[in-house]
Order: structure tokens, then C-alpha cells, then sequence
């Protein structure tokens, strides 16, 4: 990440197991009504559950929230970027 640009805050919030809230989102990945895949500037976080339907999506903001049956909820490393010679000239 450049130096000069700044993270997004990240926060998660859950209720009930039945809704989450999520903030500091930069993309998302898929949805459907079994898995939710966000990106933050932190790394991927990775929903699953039954039903699940994204209710609110203002990646503008950075705010996602998804209501269903929610039964975990994972967070994955960012992805590397490859910085040996191939990538440099072809990425």
C-alpha cells in the first residue's frame, strides 16, 4: 500500500446471528445465499451462512451489511503482490 494513502476503519458487528455489519470494505468478491466475500484494505473477510442476502452494499462509504442464518465468519491474509521480474514487466 502507498504511503500516502490511508486505510479505512475497520469494524464488524453481529447480531443475533442474524445480521452483520461490516465497514472498511473495498470490494466485493461474490455473494450468494451461502457464502459473502468482502476485501478491506486489511484483507478478505469471508461470511457463510443460510439465506444470507446483502441488504446494504456503499462501497463508496465502505459499508456492507448482510442478513441470513450466519455461522462463521473468517478473516483471510491480503493477497501478496508479486513483485519478481515477470510481473513487473507483464503485470
Amino acid at each position: 500500500m502507498d504511503e500516502n494513502t490511508a486505510r479505512k476503519s475497520h469494524t464488524l458487528q453481529i447480531e443475533n446471528r442474524n445480521k452483520i455489519t461490516v465497514s472498511g470494505i473495498t470490494d466485493v468478491g461474490s455473494f450468494n445465499e451461502e457464502t459473502v466475500q468482502l476485501e478491506s484494505d486489511l484483507g478478505g473477510l469471508e461470511i457463510r451462512g443460510e439465506n444470507l442476502q446483502v441488504t446494504k452494499l456503499s462501497l463508496e462509504d465502505g459499508d456492507v451489511s448482510v442478513e441470513g442464518k450466519i455461522s462463521s465468519v473468517a478473516y483471510t491474509e491480503p493477497a501478496v503482490k508479486n513483485t519478481g521480474f515477470f510481473s513487473r514487466v507483464f503485470g
